[in-house]
């Protein structure tokens, strides 16, 4: 996949600059030649001597190299990579990457580069959290700088949250899947929902559901590395943020569906979201109270059909609308029922009964109906990763075809 292509790696400083040398390991192994820059602080975890070992190439830590800069090294390492990767991206350096440092060698080439960059952040996640951080980030995503991870999960210092460096495999397949569709949706505007929705009864309670949004997020994400430019709209989830350009956060379904409205017209809309069919008809101001006597009465009025509204809308119905459908029984009949009753060109449907066991889960098996044909297409059982991809690609494949003459595209589920 990543024959005869040319990649800068920069490890910066923190624990998980180990992690560095399985990527190198990995890139090289897919065909890739790899050149690295080690900070000053990435040299306190991994040695220039290991990592040369496993590059093969000469390993550059200093800006003032007589040697590397009389050839204009950091102008020469930026320019002749296909791609930059960060791994690990520390707060500090992308801190100097958002605000045109260039005190070393590493922040020197980041500024002085033409070509795309892919940063993996690895930090404590009091320090991903920090509005510092958190500015930095939505800065450098604005410039187009793509992102991979941070996972969640536990970290060195014996916490636990959001900054671990994303794994080796995974952070090959950002890189894999930004070969495989780069500048693809180059200008298009895509409008992802994602996660669940919570309908509230009173200021305590609420109806929901077990979306995670990782579906969502992954096809986000997925769109991003084909470069389009990509707006999350999305309901209560604990997942880390998407490398995306913009995220919108919401509740409820009313407030989902003002914040697709808002953003009308756009060309490719991705409505993961499970949105509630109901919400309580009255909500109570106060908390309702258990008596021991009356069970309350919970009155419910239908939610607005978000995939539905903008499918049919009059001015700015997207050339190709894709539902997904969530299903306990009958799958493919109420899938092929919704493709027409919604209006919609292609619907991916997955049995989430119980045993199937897909909220929540890295993996799902979906079917794709489409409009004016009786079959499907079994997509089988696969990360969610791997069906973004796939989805993605397949979009792609469409328009590139040429049989829709708008490029617009709407994924959305409901």
């Amino acid at each position: 996949m990543l024959k005869d292509k040319s990649i800068l790696l920069i490890i910066s400083g923190g624990i998980a600059a180990y992690k560095a040398l399985e990527l190198i390991r990995l890139i090289r192994k897919d065909g890739a030649k790899v050149r690295c820059i080690l900070t000053k602080g990435g040299e306190q975890f991994v040695t220039p001597l290991s990592v040369a070992s496993l590059s093969e190439n000469e390993v550059y830590t200093d800006l003032w190299s007589l040697k590397d800069e009389t050839e204009m090294g950091h102008i020469r390492l930026s320019r002749e990579a296909d791609l930059i990767i960060v791994a690990p991206a520390s707060a500090d350096l992308m801190a100097k990457m958002a605000n045109g440092y260039a005190n070393d060698l590493a922040s020197t080439c980041l500024l002085a580069s033409d070509t795309h960059i892919l940063a993996a952040p690895a930090m404590n996640h009091k320090m991903w959290d920090n509005p510092a951080t958190q500015g930095n980030i939505k800065t450098l995503r604005d410039r187009g700088i793509l992102f991979s991870g941070p996972d969640a999960g536990d970290m060195a210092c014996g916490e636990h949250g959001i900054g671990r460096l994303s794994e080796p495999e995974n952070i090959l397949d950002s890189v894999r899947n930004f070969f495989r569709y780069k500048d693809a949706l180059k200008g298009v505007r895509a409008v992802v929902t994602s996660g669940p929705t919570y309908e509230p009864i009173d200021p305590v309670r609420f109806i929901g559901n077990r979306s995670s949004g990782k579906q969502g997020q992954a096809i986000a994400e997925a769109l991003s590395l084909a470069g389009a430019d990509v707006h999350l709209i999305t309901g209560p989830v604990s997942l880390p943020p998407p490398a995306v350009k913009q995220i919108t956060r919401v509740e409820t379904a009313l407030e989902m569906l003002d914040a697709v409205e808002a953003d009308l017209p756009f060309e490719i809309f991705i409505g993961t979201a499970a949105v509630s069919d109901w919400r309580a008809n009255d909500l109570a101001q106060q908390k309702i109270k258990k008596d021991g006597t009356n069970v309350p009465e919970l009155k419910l009025t239908e939610n607005p059909d978000i995939l539905k509204i903008v499918a049919n809308h009059k001015t700015h119905r997207p050339a190709l609308v894709i539902g997904f459908a969530a299903e306990t029984e009958n799958l493919q009949e109420n899938a092929r029922n919704k493709v027409n009753k919604k209006s919609c060109d292609w619907l991916l449907a997955n049995n989430v009964a119980a045993e199937k066991k897909v909220f929540g889960t890295d993996e799902n098996h979906v079917m794709l109906f489409q409009t004016n044909t009786d079959g499907h297409e079994d997509w089988g059982q696969m990360t969610k990763s791997s069906l973004a991809q796939k989805l993605v690609s397949k979009i792609i494949e469409e328009l590139k075809n040429g049989e829709k003459n708008d490029t617009s595209t709407i994924l959305a589920a409901e």
